[in-house]
């Protein structure tokens, strides 16, 4: 009887209770191992989320930049004084912001009347905080008008400053061509950052672009000029 009394009194140190170190250590080490292996992971770009701004961004510089170099040069086709490129490229950079904010009101305005009707059509099939979604994406007009505005001013304050106060006709021509193929090339570059494409094509496309327009209003009012023998003025 002893001896088994003995061996059931050795046998209990297994049931002891847990040291609290321990515990307190098994208590900081189980979040780690629960932790989601996939929560750490980077979450991937969607690029075409940004298609929509990106587009009417990139697209308003440029045309911007374009314009207003190309109009420049091919005023200093006919006439070669620094008042006559600068109140061009001026009067270029107005009517070209306005231009661009009311087109792109357009186009997003029937954009958005398009997807309302849609919506009312299928209003009896979603629920309410389905439509509600829908409504918080649908586009802004007046977003849209000023953000096409505001980029085209920016491009074409690039050749506007760069070269409308330089005295010299050809320092001035060189100046704005200059400026307006980095500017070219800067933004095509930034749009395939942004878009996740290939950035020296996407470089070299609008470059070549911006230099064929400019080539071919030169090229038009300098023959315009001579067809109509007006006198390039210098004055």
């Amino acid at each position: 009887m002893a001896i088994c009394l003995s061996s059931h009194i050795h046998a209990t140190p297994s049931t002891l209770p847990p040291d609290p170190k321990q515990d307190a250590e098994t208590q900081i080490t189980i979040p780690s191992q629960l932790q989601d292996p996939e929560s750490t992971q980077p979450v991937p770009v969607d690029y075409a989320a940004r298609a929509q701004w990106l587009r009417a961004a990139v697209l308003g510089a440029n045309d911007g930049l374009v314009s207003v170099a190309s109009l420049m040069i091919g005023v200093g086709a006919v006439n070669q004084t620094a008042k006559a490129m600068l109140v061009s490229g001026l009067a270029g950079l107005v009517a070209g912001a306005c231009s661009m904010a009311i087109g792109e009101f357009v186009s997003v305005y029937a954009q958005y009347d398009i997807e309302v009707a849609q919506m009312e059509r299928e209003s009896l099939e979603s629920s309410g905080s389905e439509a509600g979604k829908e409504k918080e994406s649908l586009p802004n007009p007046l977003m849209a008008a000023g953000a096409s505005a505001l980029a085209f001013g920016m491009g074409a304050l690039l050749p506007l400053l760069a070269g409308g106060f330089i005295r010299s006709w050809d320092v001035r021509v060189g100046v704005v061509c200059a400026v307006s193929s980095l500017g070219l090339a800067g933004f095509g570059a930034a749009g395939a950052v942004l878009g996740g494409a290939n950035v020296s094509k996407s470089a070299l496309r609008v470059l070549l672009g911006g230099w064929l327009a400019m080539l071919v209003t030169f090229g038009v009012l300098r023959l315009c000029g001579l067809a109509f023998k007006m006198q390039v003025s210098s004055a």
